[in-house]
């Protein structure tokens, strides 16, 4: 709601998000993570928000009440400490999503590795003689000699990502690379 609002207000004010954000003494990214809602501004930074639009800060967090004076200042703060919140629950989902990710990865490649080593390429004794099977045993050749060149490639990766994401802390961290290496 205070995304929607801050964007609404914003562009009923005939205002850019460039505008916005020189108003406000921030970089114009900063509005924009505002009004997707990937952020909330601090309380300090919502009231100065409100003087730039010419609103108040009630109207901005969705209330269409009388200003309320006294409790205007505790009401924000609990609104956005509720939002924080529910930012924390996000991450810390995302967190353990990539840890479980990673777990599966990982696992996932031991397994394949123990069946290839157990199967000791069986491709080597059959019939060429069979189109068909000439076929099958050059794509199982083909995806034994791939895997086992990207498998410790695989398995190296997923062990730092489970030792990256085992901590609520360094997910940051790790987002911010995966996501200079995105380019976003």
């Amino acid at each position: 709601m205070l995304n929607e609002n801050i964007k609404t207000i914003r562009k009923s004010k005939g205002l850019s998000q460039e505008e916005l954000a020189e108003k406000l003494h921030v970089v114009r990214q900063t509005i924009s993570k505002w009004e997707q809602g990937l952020s909330v501004p601090d309380s300090d930074m919502l009231i100065a928000i409100s003087e730039v639009l010419e609103t108040s800060v009630s109207t901005l967090l969705g209330e269409n009440v009388a200003e309320k004076e006294t409790d205007e200042l505790k009401e924000i703060a609990e609104r956005l400490e509720i939002i924080n919140s529910e930012f924390a629950k996000r991450k810390e989902l995302r967190r353990k999503t990539l840890h479980i990710m990673f777990i599966t990865l990982c696992a996932l490649t031991v397994i394949i590795t123990a069946v290839l080593i157990f199967l000791n390429s069986p491709y080597k004794s059959w019939d060429y003689s069979n189109i068909e099977t000439a076929v099958l045993s050059t794509a199982f050749h083909s995806f034994e000699w791939l895997f086992a060149r990207i498998s410790p490639v695989i398995l190296i990766g997923s062990a730092i990502g489970i030792a990256l994401t085992r901590s609520k802390y360094t997910v940051v961290a790790l987002s911010s690379f995966v996501g200079k290496r995105c380019g976003k």
